[in-house]
């Protein structure tokens, strides 16, 4: 009750799937000025207890106040959740058609989710004694993991320091630390860290092109403007960024940086510690409940002044934001697949328009979105054309392998270009676009192939692990020694993939060390920057990989990048293919000759005429670029009409198509003036998991006609008797079609 006796309902939006609120009684002697939007509230559900979202209050409830339960418990005395942060997640719920409480659960992280308190904890800083001050190098040669942490410790004004410094370490440093207190040559205390004052210089001064763009998004000042960053790859987008963040910290203001990878995060985060005097925090799955939680309430508190994380970083609050960057914005990655299916570039374009700030978005392969907003003048298009320092941008040859002679995939044209590079003691890339050793095993004797049986897909063979495992649902089998369909032993791996590149090179360059970066060489924590340091000190000579070398980092001494699958992507039922293609090339070749050295890129193909790999060639990406989004208008595809995907799947395919078959009388009862549906057809992999899958696609010219169709036809959906059977979404702005 409040101090009038009249009562009051609490709005709570609860993560479940259902698009609604839910209204709760206050506790008992609880005032409406006890509450607030933004706080965390315990409240019961059916048999259980759930943690919900305030969102308002009200005088009103269309439910009897006798049936309705009070709250069990407020968690919080002032709310985690700003009016800005509630306009931004009413937005996104609003757009992607997704229910509200699992919406406003985004906004948290795990542990906050579940009721804990949110309490910011004081972090562990170390500094050594004087006893460790007076100690040199010859004092721990029995003790090398000691050594390198007392190097690690040592600040040219013996500050504390955070154990940010230890994190690329993948052992047990801790148990160390214990043992250098123990002996008081470390002392360990908590407390708030002052940002360090140890900056290193620019390795150049910025040129006029960076100077320019560095400029225009500081004349935008405290107002709203998007620039896209087009800079090709080795340009230094990188020290625009500190440049702009530099300027930030000094007017006290905050930044959000958004990475599409975890694997960029670790030597982006130690460049910035470099260079930044600031308090910075990191945000992304890889780190503990805890840290993701000390990491969300340091950026909303304001005692960290940067936060650096991935796609899901977007919705942590912040207290003085000022910029926000996007770098690699093309990335795929930005795209939530599954459940809340967001863009975080659109949420973040939206963030900081609301907050009445500047966004810059970076990449050397701009998406088409993006560079279609700066044709329509949405955007404000900075250009970074050459790349920075002496560096020159490497030449890119297509080497056709048709009818020739290969060795496990490799043609002796790449052989003798590795040979050379490794003979010049440089380093050489190759990208294969599969991990494992092959994607499929076959029978020579009779024909059968290993199939999983969840999944229309192929087996993928792990010789390391002598497994079978499916990447689609993750299925896993022993390697069979002989064919279960003919009991013969004349198995053999169809295809390449990283693993059977990497048994290749070894036999060819007998003592040249070969290191493979994929997502199973880099599952174990610290494995990838522990692989990134020994490249960096020249303890490998040949890197194999995917996609996770194309992006973002930085080998001074590679000097040859080789494709060696590229024909898997040049043929595609996706329309947006080609884009993906274009891109990953670019990329790739991009980490080639980017330090003094010139660098050179080779493409394996059988399809040496390919209209896309000629134009990159002889072009660059901007040239194709401009192309495809004229090709794409006279298509009507995006980004110039706009799609949702209905997505539907069940164990029986029976009960999908009924859905589907129920859903199109339902669209038959809505207006469809300008709205086209296509479909609904099997999806490209009709079964995944046990399940079959079918979508139904709708297009519209404008954003407005769409939004308003599917207001008409989601709650109908909702109400099926035959929605009960199966699992469907809804996919606003879908990226893939898989």
């Amino acid at each position: 009750m409040t101090k009038d006796n009249t009562t009051f309902y609490l709005k709570v939006a609860l993560a479940i799937p259902i698009n609604r609120l839910f209204d709760y009684l206050p506790e008992a002697g609880f005032q409406l000025s006890d509450y607030a939007p933004g706080m965390r509230l315990i409240v019961p559900f059916g048999r259980n207890k759930k943690t919900g979202v305030l969102i308002s209050c009200s005088q009103q409830s269309e439910f009897d106040a006798h049936k309705l339960k009070p709250v069990l418990q407020c968690l919080d005395t002032k709310p985690l959740l700003s009016d800005l942060d509630f306009k931004l997640m009413r937005w996104a719920a609003d757009y992607y058609q997704h229910p509200i409480g699992d919406v406003f659960a985004h906004a948290f992280p795990k542990q906050l989710r579940l009721g804990k308190p949110a309490i910011e904890i004081l972090p562990t800083s170390y500094q050594l004694t004087e006893a460790g001050q007076s100690l040199t190098d010859d004092s721990f040669k029995r003790s090398p993991r000691q050594a390198l942490l007392w190097s690690k410790l040592q600040t040219t004004v013996n500050a504390p320091v955070s154990e940010a410094v230890f994190a690329d370490l993948d052992w047990d440093w801790k148990s160390t630390v214990k043992r250098m207190i123990k002996k008081e040559l470390v002392a360990q205390s908590q407390q708030a860290l002052s940002p360090t004052n140890t900056t290193q210089a620019p390795d150049f001064l910025p040129n006029k092109a960076q100077l320019n763009a560095i400029d225009k998004v500081q004349q935008a000042g405290d107002s709203f403007q998007a620039f896209l960053l087009d800079g090709v790859t080795g340009s230094g987008k990188t020290e625009v960024y500190l440049q702009l963040i530099s300027g930030m910290l000094a007017n006290n203001k905050q930044v959000l940086v958004l990475l599409p990878e975890i694997t960029l995060t670790p030597q982006l985060a130690d460049r910035f510690r470099k260079r930044l005097s600031a308090n910075m925090v990191v945000f992304h799955s890889g780190l503990s409940d805890t840290e993701r939680t000390q990491a969300w309430l340091g950026f909303k508190n304001g005692t960290a002044q940067i936060m650096l994380g991935t796609r899901s970083a977007v919705f942590s609050p912040a207290q003085h934001l000022g910029l926000i960057i996007m770098d690699e914005e093309h990335d795929g990655s930005f795209k939530q697949q599954e459940g809340f299916r967001y863009s975080a570039r659109d949420v973040a374009i939206m963030r900081a328009r609301n907050t009445d700030i500047p966004i810059l978005l970076g990449s050397a392969t701009p998406s088409l979105e993006s560079l279609n907003n700066v044709r329509q003048k949405r955007f404000q298009h900075l250009i970074l054309a050459k790349r920075a320092g002496s560096a020159t941008p490497p030449p890119i040859r297509l080497i056709d392998i048709r009818q020739k002679k290969l060795n496990n995939h490799l043609s002796s044209t790449l052989i003798s270009a590795i040979e050379k590079r490794i003979a010049k003691d440089e380093q050489v890339i190759l990208f294969v676009n599969r991990r494992g050793f092959a994607p499929a095993q076959m029978c020579h004797s009779c024909g059968w192939v290993a199939q999983c049986t969840r999944c229309d897909s192929r087996l993928v063979i792990h010789q390391q692990q002598q497994r079978l495992k499916c990447h689609h649902c993750g299925a896993d089998h022993q390697l069979p020694k002989t064919c279960p369909e003919c009991l013969q032993d004349e198995l053999f791996p169809l295809g390449l993939g990283t693993e059977r590149i990497e048994q290749t090179l070894n036999q060819l360059f007998t003592g040249i060390p070969v290191i493979r970066i994929d997502r199973d060489s880099t599952r174990k924590k610290g494995s990838l920057q522990q692989a990134i340091d020994e490249i960096h000190q020249g303890g490998a000579k040949i890197l194999v990989g995917t996609q996770m070398l194309a992006k973002g980092h930085h080998f001074p001494d590679v000097t040859l990048v080789g494709i060696v699958d590229i024909d898997a992507g040049l043929f595609s039922c996706d329309f947006r293919a080609s884009e993906k293609m274009a891109q990953l090339v670019i990329q790739v070749a991009g980490r080639a000759g980017r330090a003094e050295k010139p660098g050179q890129v080779l493409i394996q193909t059988h399809h040496p005429d390919h209209v896309l790999l000629n134009t990159l060639i002889s072009s660059d990406y901007g040239h194709f670029a401009q192309q495809a989004l004229d090709e794409r208008q006279l298509a009507e595809l995006p980004p110039h009409h706009f799609q949702a995907l209905l997505r539907v799947n069940a164990i029986d395919e029976h009960d999908v198509l009924q859905f589907l078959h129920d859903t199109d009388n339902y669209i038959r009862q809505i207006s469809t003036d300008k709205v086209s549906i296509l479909g609904p057809v099997p999806a490209p992999m009709l079964k995944r998991a046990g399940r079959f899958r079918y979508q139904l696609l709708i297009q519209t010219e404008d954003r407005k006609r769409r939004h308003q169709f599917l207001l008409h036809l989601l709650p109908l959906l909702e109400k099926m008797p035959s929605a009960r059977k199966v699992r469907w979404s809804i996919d606003v702005d879908p990226q893939d079609l898989y």
